[in-house]
């Protein structure tokens, strides 16, 4: 989610790393200092959230996007957002999307694309701009940019235009949006202690969170508490330390699930981010024969799947299952996976260290929730 060169305008590192240009990565955030295994590295706030699609709306709520209750409030205007209390209904949401709901339900194809347009175009110019300055991928044709453009053109009346309103914008915006959004996934619960599939609830564009660089063995992790109802904050998430960083050291998180084999997670790297991923962990993996590498290693999934319409769309296909030939050498990041990847497939992080600095040892799901004793319990790296 990177981009290539620094940006003097764009979103600023937090405290505890710092951004710095490293030959052929390009921009990257590396620890300012030692950080302690469960340290928080950054809380971020959206710059925007939207709807994943349509069929969200009914389930939650068009504001702070919380699980709805059994009588939602509707909003008087469209009569298609809904709202979990009067505080939020107060609130709203943008003005151009409600404008254009009811017409959009008319375009459910198109429906992610112009949920997420409509909302940036709320957004103030400043924050558009902000929007503007992240890096971009262009994945879109300039066709299906055009379509879209026009789309919006017969959705939006002609007192609400916002400014810079054209289509080069549009086609900025869609080109930073496609590697920049994170995913709100929908809750996990199942019957008998079993975590279910789940899907996108929304997205949101992070703007420091968005300087992080991707490694399929990450040493940092994404968690959320959207549905916390005593986090007024609710959408805001934090990145924690899987294990201790050493002061200079690229603090990374995984754009896809950690336990995906390494075609999946290179073509979808691709697919998604325009990159080809050369981290340890690849190297290594692209050396085994022919359909290792593309089973389960362990797990389901990390937490991190920003766009793979990611942690929700569960693509089973080609993930990792260690065989007795991959272990030693062939397998040295196994200690990863057994001390990391919950047994949901989310990820493990310590909790955060006590005041006095001393490391947790109970490791917390960023998927599940589940809170666990550290059964290895060491505090040093992976």
């Amino acid at each position: 989610m990177s981009s290539s060169q620094p940006n003097q305008t764009g979103p600023t590192p937090p405290p505890l790393v710092r951004l710095v240009e490293i030959p052929g990565r390009g921009r990257a955030l590396i620890a300012s200092g030692p950080i302690k295994p469960g340290q928080v590295i950054l809380t971020d706030s959206p710059l925007l959230v939207y709807p994943s699609s349509l069929s969200s709306l009914p389930s939650f709520c068009s504001r702070c996007f919380r699980l709805l209750p059994s009588q939602p409030l509707p909003c008087s205007s469209c009569h298609v957002a809904l709202f979990c209390s009067v505080r939020c209904l107060s609130l709203s949401h943008p003005p151009l999307l409600c404008h254009a709901l009811p017409s959009l339900l008319s375009v459910p194809s198109s429906s992610p694309d112009l949920l997420f347009l409509l909302s940036a175009y709320s957004l103030p110019s400043s924050s558009v701009l902000q929007l503007l300055t992240l890096h971009s991928y262009s994945i879109l044709p300039n066709e299906l940019t055009q379509t879209l453009h026009s789309q919006l053109c017969s959705l939006i009346p002609p007192n609400l235009i916002p400014m810079n309103f054209n289509h080069e914008t549009t086609a900025s915006l869609l080109s930073k949006e496609k590697v920049n959004s994170f995913c709100l996934m929908n809750p996990r619960s199942g019957t008998n202690g079993d975590v279910e599939e789940t899907g996108v609830r929304a997205y949101g564009i992070y703007l420091s969170a968005s300087l992080f660089n991707h490694d399929c063995l990450p040493n940092a992790c994404r968690f959320d508490y959207i549905d916390d109802p005593n986090r007024e904050n609710n959408t805001e998430f934090t990145i924690r330390a899987l294990h201790e960083i050493a002061e200079g050291s690229e603090v990374c998180i995984s754009y896809v699930r950690v336990r995906r084999g390494y075609r999946v997670r290179q073509r979808m790297l691709m697919e998604y981010y325009g990159f080809r991923c050369e981290c340890d962990r690849c190297k290594i993996e692209s050396q085994w024969k022919e359909n290792q590498g593309d089973e389960e290693v362990g797990g389901d999934e990390n937490g991190e799947e920003e766009m793979e319409e990611m942690e929700g769309e569960e693509d089973v296909e080609g993930e990792m299952e260690m065989t007795e030939e991959e272990d030693g050498e062939d397998f040295p990041h196994q200690y990863f996976f057994l001390r990391y990847v919950c047994e949901c497939g989310g990820t493990l992080a310590p909790l955060p260290p006590s005041h006095g600095g001393i490391p947790s040892d109970l490791m917390e799901c960023n998927v599940c929730g589940t809170v666990k004793k550290d059964e290895f319990g060491s505090t040093g790296g992976a």
